[in-house]
């Protein structure tokens, strides 16, 4: 997706760090309570048949995203909202994979292969432990388990992977009539606002005037004209990030731009390049590579979209009755 140049205009540090929430700023080098110690008071979350879901299972989890959570979050209110959200799906997550191993279990004729296991647990100590053996077992010990503890929670994880692969390939293909239908009935939803491809060169002030500036620009459009492509002049002019995309921003909206980058953008064609752009820290050449006018693109052009959207739902709809299937069948308790 490419970046907006709404703030082009700013410093890439400077944009940052005006756009860093309030609170999330505020908080930032204080710890952060998921507050699941005083929602479950007595370290259980659910309890599926045999299986307990404790407080440190649904931590794990959570942990990685509760940094964006709170990045994401305007003030505590909301914080807490979408906190017990996510812990609500990693709890119903834990108790559909406890559900899955359990249905695995039922056929004593499936097992996993002793080998899988202490393959996938090579893997891990290379890729997360570097390794290092002492790291690993140090980590064991930290969650309270043993190493035939941890050799149950990979083979449950293969489990699992391998239960959800085989629903998914016992979907059935999209077929061509559901797309068309599907496109026919939400041509409101692939409306594409007019668009342009573009390119930049971004000439830094520093100590030079305007006159300067737009004398390096100029013998930068002389080239151009001469009929060195602007990608290659862009790789080897332009002081923004985009230096070694030759100088490449995306597909970008009238509304994605300020001002006085969209209007001589979208005055051009496609292939043209436009005057010198003075700005404060500098000035801009704009190049239009494509452009895409406003309306509803050919069925072809979203085709691949609408096949991977249906996709995704009928596997959706698939495995949530197969998991209230699973859900019905056995004892689920949630605190």
């Amino acid at each position: 997706m490419p970046i907006s140049l709404r703030r082009l205009a700013l410093p890439f540090a400077l944009a940052g760090a005006l756009f860093v929430p309030t609170f999330a700023a505020a908080q930032a080098a204080a710890p952060i309570d998921d507050g699941l110690n005083l929602r479950f008071a007595n370290g259980i979350a659910a309890v599926v048949e045999s299986k307990i879901i404790t407080v440190d299972d649904i931590r794990r989890e959570l942990a990685p995203i509760l940094p964006q959570i709170r990045r994401d979050s305007r003030n505590q209110q909301e914080f807490s909202q979408r906190l017990e959200r996510v812990q609500d799906e990693i709890i119903r997550n834990l108790v559909d994979r406890a559900l899955i191993v359990r249905e695995f279990r039922k056929d004593e004729r499936r097992k996993i292969p002793e080998s899988f296991i202490d393959n996938a647990i090579k893997e891990q100590l290379t890729t997360q432990f570097e390794g290092d053996r002492a790291r690993f077992l140090a980590y064991l010990r930290s969650r309270g388990l043993t190493l035939r503890d941890y050799r149950k929670e990979v083979e449950e994880e293969i489990i699992y992977s391998y239960m959800r692969g085989q629903q998914r390939k016992s979907l059935n293909v999209v077929s061509p009539a559901r797309v068309e239908s599907y496109f026919q009935a939400n041509q409101a939803r692939f409306h594409q606002e007019e668009q342009v491809h573009l390119r930049l060169i971004q000439l830094n002030r520093g100590e030079q005037t305007d006159e300067q500036l737009v004398a390096q620009a100029e013998a930068i459009l002389v080239k151009f004209r001469a009929g060195t492509s602007f990608e290659e002049l862009a790789r080897e002019h332009t002081q923004d990030a985009r230096r070694s995309r030759g100088g490449d921003w995306g597909w970008q909206k009238r509304a994605d731009l300020k001002p006085e980058f969209s209007e001589p953008l979208f005055a051009l064609r496609a292939g043209q390049v436009s005057s010198p752009v003075v700005q404060p820290e500098g000035v801009y050449l704009l190049f239009a590579e494509a452009r895409k006018e406003a309306g509803v693109p050919p069925i072809e052009e979203v085709r691949e979209q609408i096949e991977t959207s249906l996709a995704q739902q009928m596997m959706r709809e698939a495995q949530e009755k197969w998991l209230e299937r699973l859900r019905r069948g056995a004892y689920v308790r949630l605190y």
